[in-house]
């Protein structure tokens, strides 16, 4: 007998099986201690594999559960993630349109404080800075009308003067560069004085208030206004607020510092006005 025919065959098993199945109808049949006496042999043997298999089965089914339930709470977890995503990408919008808002807002306010000047709003979006040069980039241009020498405002007060215009965009030197000079007076008295960039001063939040003859009535606090000499400068702008005036040495002038009203750290929007001043000392 090779061994392939050593080997049950399907057909084996089941006879078997209809064997045993013919034995316990028999033995059932017989009586029913004998069968009382399978059905506890049966149960003694088969019980503690059926409790075992409901507690395999339970255990399955629990997991399953646990992990049905944590797959849910993954699903719902992205969600709430895309959301907040997306509502923080509305708030981030809307705190921008606030803001620009606000800046229309202090232009529009601007234009009523200087109603004279005819003026043209416009964004920074770039600047320059070194150690004694601070320049700012504007978005209008040429193609807007801009031109050298045009004032720049904002925040109520002076910022500088454009001196280079390009096509959709232009220069504008600001007050606290170190080349930059302003002529000045008291708005009470009408007393002449000089404002003068520095940068390194202005990173104590001033300027330089010089050239006022001793007797000038201007002392600390005192409001300074761009004067009606300046080439460059139109009459009656803000600059900036005396501070510390002292006499000089030689006696016969005086001078100090001068705290500007425009935040330079913080430029977002400003005015430029499109009218030329026509003639001047400086």
């Amino acid at each position: 007998m090779n061994k392939k025919d050593s080997q049950f065959q399907p057909k084996h098993i089941f006879l078997i099986l209809v064997i045993v199945c013919v034995l316990l109808l028999i033995l059932s049949s017989v009586s029913s201690r004998i069968n009382s006496r399978v059905r506890s042999t049966i149960n003694t043997v088969l019980m503690p594999m059926q409790n075992g298999m409901n507690k395999i089965g339970g255990f399955i089914s629990d997991k399953a559960e646990e992990i049905s339930e944590l797959k849910d709470v993954r699903d719902r977890n992205e969600d709430l993630e895309d959301e907040l995503a997306y509502l923080r990408m509305e708030v981030a919008k809307y705190q921008l349109q606030e803001k620009e808002l606000d800046s229309y807002k202090e232009l529009l306010d601007m234009k009523d404080e200087y109603p004279d000047y005819p003026t043209i709003g416009a964004h920074i979006i770039g600047e320059n800075s070194t150690n004694w040069n601070k320049t700012v980039l504007i978005d209008r241009g040429a193609n807007d009308g801009i031109s050298v020498n045009m004032n720049v405002i904002a925040q109520g007060g002076l910022v500088g003067i454009v001196t280079a215009v390009y096509s959709n965009s232009a220069t504008v030197r600001t007050i606290i560069d170190h080349d930059c000079m302003v002529g000045g007076m008291s708005v009470i008295s009408g007393d002449s004085c000089i404002v003068r960039g520095d940068l390194e001063i202005y990173e104590e939040g001033m300027l330089i208030l010089e050239k006022m003859e001793k007797d000038a009535d201007i002392y600390d606090d005192y409001k300074i206004v761009t004067d009606n000499k300046s080439s460059l400068y139109l009459p009656g702008i803000l600059i900036g607020y005396a501070k510390n005036i002292t006499g000089d040495s030689n006696s016969l002038t005086k001078s100090g510092y001068l705290t500007p009203v425009v935040d330079f750290s913080h430029l977002d929007s400003v005015l430029v006005i499109t009218q030329l001043k026509e003639n001047g000392e400086y």
